[in-house]
């Protein structure tokens, strides 16, 4: 008898937990989007916000079944408000997917509460190293690239073009540092030597006393790393100092990308590298530029790819776990799984969940990073300390 009635009361539960598990998968989706609305990065939030809710209007406004509804903060960029400002999104809010940022110390601040917390986190900028480094878990995922790709494809690149003695410039963080350490890593491996490390805090532009040490150093080439506005100012100043015309200088693709319309002819012939350039010329890419073109009356750029790519990760996500984001293990198993169909080009997720990612060697040429060459194919990111 006391069988039956546990198996009458199972029947009676059985159908409530489907049907509330139903309810979670087809009630909106929370996502966060803590990105830089103002200061010298504001460009690039605003761009990648942009691409992710370009991917969302192609899917009907929903990922996974789920239809999305967007809670924003504005991080400003600052390292000591981000605790703050992540935890109100989980804890205030009751966010399900944290979507941020640009600054890489502020990353790091969102990484740590959200591996602390278990929370979803899909970095489409932040290029930190310890995201898929130390700090990797099953939770984390990065749509953009670690700051040490970009840095060491193009130490390939210019040790390849015989350059021997290189200074290397940079704001002193972590983007600035982890981009100089991966250059530094393939240039000298390659037979060069960097023979100054210069830097000042971000986000600090007063550039001239650093300028004229490089004059004074007289290296072959300058290697750099500067985004934003920042970038546009070191462009036009390094130029302004008489060095464009004597001393070649190249960068992580930031350097000239959102940059170029308030760079003017001062970027004319600069090459950087990126995981993504203005004129692949491919089917994907062209429909992707056309539709955000379209959509926002403006030219997308690699934050607008980057933030379309963290839309397109969370699509593979939920449709692998049905909607229910609090299946850890099988969202990123399906991630994982995935080829994602980027308008850089097919890319896949590591281990670490950094994109394994061809890496290009870009020309300004006018208004547009146009492609040269690849000059790094399938680079994926070591991961040093990561254990998941």
């Amino acid at each position: 008898m006391k069988l039956f009635r546990l198996t009458l009361l199972a029947a009676a539960l059985s159908p409530l937990a489907l049907s509330s598990a139903m309810a979670q998968n087809t009630n909106k989706l929370k996502v966060g989007l803590m990105l830089p609305y103002t200061g010298t990065f504001a460009a690039l939030g605003n761009a990648i916000e942009n691409g992710f809710r370009l991917h969302v209007m192609e899917q009907g406004g929903k990922l996974g079944g789920r239809e999305i509804e967007f809670v924003k903060v504005d991080d400003e960029s600052d390292p000591a408000k981000a605790t703050d400002n992540v935890n109100k999104l989980i804890k205030r809010d009751n966010v399900d997917v944290l979507i941020g940022t640009v600054h890489s110390g502020v990353a790091m601040a969102m990484a740590k509460v959200a591996k602390d917390t278990g929370t979803l986190l899909i970095v489409p900028n932040a290029g930190a190293d310890a995201v898929t480094g130390p700090m990797c878990a099953p939770n984390i995922f990065r749509s953009s690239f670690s700051n040490w790709q970009p840095g060491y494809a193009m130490g390939e690149v210019v040790a390849k073009k015989g350059h021997k003695k290189v200074v290397t410039i940079t704001w002193k963080y972590a983007a600035g540092d982890e981009s100089v350490r991966g250059f530094k890593e393939s240039f000298e491996k390659g037979g060069g030597k960097v023979v100054k490390e210069l830097s000042l805090p971000f986000p600090n532009v007063e550039f001239q006393a650093l300028l004229t040490e490089i004059a004074a150093t007289k290296p072959d080439a300058v290697y750099t790393f500067f985004a934003g506005g920042g970038a546009v100012k070191f462009v036009k100043d390094y130029a302004g100092a008489g060095l464009k015309k004597t001393i070649p200088l190249y960068g992580a693709g930031f350097l000239t990308d959102g940059t170029l319309e308030a760079q003017g002819a001062d970027a004319d012939g600069l090459e950087t590298a990126l995981h993504y350039a203005d004129s692949l010329g491919t089917k994907r890419d062209n429909e992707f530029r056309l539709a955000y073109a379209k959509t926002f009356k403006l030219q997308p750029d690699v934050y607008a790819v980057q933030g379309y790519d963290a839309a397109q990760m969370l699509a593979a996500g939920l449709k692998g776990v049905k909607g229910d984001t609090s299946k850890k293990a099988e969202f990123a198993a399906a991630v994982e799984a995935t080829k994602i169909d980027s308008p850089r080009g097919p890319f896949t997720v590591s281990k670490a969940h950094n994109p394994v990612q061809d890496i290009y060697l870009r020309k300004v040429v006018g208004k547009e990073n146009t492609l040269v060459s690849v000059a790094s194919k399938g680079l994926a990111d070591p991961a040093r300390g990561c254990k998941m």
